[in-house]
């Protein structure tokens, strides 16, 4: 199964920007996600489009089972 960390966030022109963090750690939490995503905000190092990311949205887990077929 293949995991990735979606870090949503909000640019400054109102449209959503989607961060994916492939193989996350086992057991992250909302909270360590919300908080590390509050720092990239805060920094205003990632620019969307030409936009700044300000907001944070959500954090959220997706799961993918990936069948190979012979």
């Amino acid at each position: 199964m293949e995991k990735v960390l979606q870090l949503v966030f909000k640019k400054a022109d109102g449209k959503q920007k989607v961060l994916n963090v492939t193989d996350p750690r086992e057991g992250v939490t909302g909270e360590e996600a919300r908080t590390a995503m509050q720092s990239v905000v805060d920094s205003g190092v990632f620019n969307a489009d030409g936009n700044a990311l300000t907001e944070v949205v959500e954090a959220r887990l997706r799961s993918t089972d990936v069948t190979v077929l012979k």
